[in-house]
């Protein structure tokens, strides 16, 4: 029998990434948020940083009126500022801290439910135990300022690249884990995000990775990549649309990481977890409308999809891969 994804997800997408141009706090973010808002595909919007409280004030308008879920997406603010919440310089520390705290009331006036973490900068093999000490430090005394207002507030780390382009700290699988299994046990309202975009990215396989994670695993990101040409205008973390010729992801992609989170339990949980698309318009002639209805597209092909038996399904994906991989090689934007 067919199940509903809206019976297993709130289906979310990634407002600043939807829209470029609002990452810095500033920008057409009410008139952005108004088009998701009116959108009822989604059950589920990601915000970020909004510097004037003004706006703040009329996006919480908006969304009291939507019915989404809302997640608060610290990383235009960390990234926009290069914060380092695992920085071996105190005062660099400090102040990503207060950032993030400051972070968290905007998260309340804004009416999330959780607030997403990033790491800061990976310092390579010989310090990457000590800066995950101090990321766990970190993430503990912005949590501790959340609990202040026992208002049930969420948090998640989320997974980025080490290697390519963000260098993140978290990170392969394995440092999640250790920084999740750490914190866990006194904050239990603390979670891990993946992001299948990252997959590709860390040289990592969803089938091993998930099952590792399943216990801290909160919320997922649906995103693509390109890193194997780096004239390639996508180069990097930087979530084209699905099926962007030179990128990783599309249908099959999506769907079989449907299905390996549904073989490790992502689904079942007592709430139904936020599933986001991060995607944006890249290439020369994009525009994010059309962008976000191939995201729709695909999330829905690709739930109809992970429902059926792979043999069922196996010779359409392969058949969608091989026409994939033989597009040409897209023009700068």
């Amino acid at each position: 029998m067919d199940v509903s994804m809206y019976q297993k997800m709130r289906i979310g997408i990634v407002h600043f990434k939807a829209f470029p141009g609002i990452e810095t706090g500033v920008g057409p973010i009410v008139e952005t948020l108004e088009k998701i808002c009116a959108d009822d595909f989604f059950t589920a919007v990601e915000v970020g940083w909004m510097k004037d409280y003004r706006v703040r004030n009329t996006a919480r308008h908006l969304l009291d009126q939507s019915h989404l879920s809302v997640a608060y997406a610290t990383q235009p603010k960390v990234l926009s500022n290069k914060f380092n919440l695992n920085s071996f310089d105190v005062r660099e520390r400090a102040t990503a801290i207060d950032a993030i705290k400051s972070s968290v009331d905007e998260a309340r006036q804004l009416g999330a439910e959780v607030v997403r973490l990033i790491a800061g900068k990976d310092p390579g093999d010989e310090k990457r135990e000590e800066a995950k000490k101090l990321l766990v430090d970190s993430i503990s005394q912005i949590m501790d300022y959340a609990a202040e207002d026992d208002d049930g507030l969420q948090f998640t780390l989320k997974i980025f690249d080490r290697d390519i382009d963000k260098k993140n700290l978290i990170g392969h699988v394995g440092d999640a884990v250790d920084v999740a299994r750490t914190l866990r046990p006194s904050y239990p309202n603390f979670g891990l995000l993946t992001d299948l975009s990252h997959f590709p990215l860390l040289d990592e396989d969803p089938d091993v990775s998930i099952p590792m994670m399943a216990d801290y695993l909160d919320a997922v990101h649906l995103g693509n990549c390109a890193f194997r040409d780096k004239s390639h205008p996508a180069y990097g973390d930087i979530q084209p649309r699905f099926g962007v010729p030179g990128g990783e992801t599309d249908l099959p992609e999506v769907t079989s990481f449907f299905r390996a989170l549904t073989k490790n339990g992502f689904f079942d949980k007592p709430e139904r977890p936020v599933v986001s698309a991060e995607v944006r318009p890249v290439l020369a002639g994009e525009i994010s409308e059309i962008i976000i209805a191939n995201a729709k597209r695909v999330i829905r092909d690709a739930w109809a999809l992970s429902q059926l038996p792979e043999a069922d399904t196996e010779a359409s994906l392969q058949t969608r891969r091989g026409s994939r991989l033989a597009q040409k090689k897209p023009q700068l934007a």
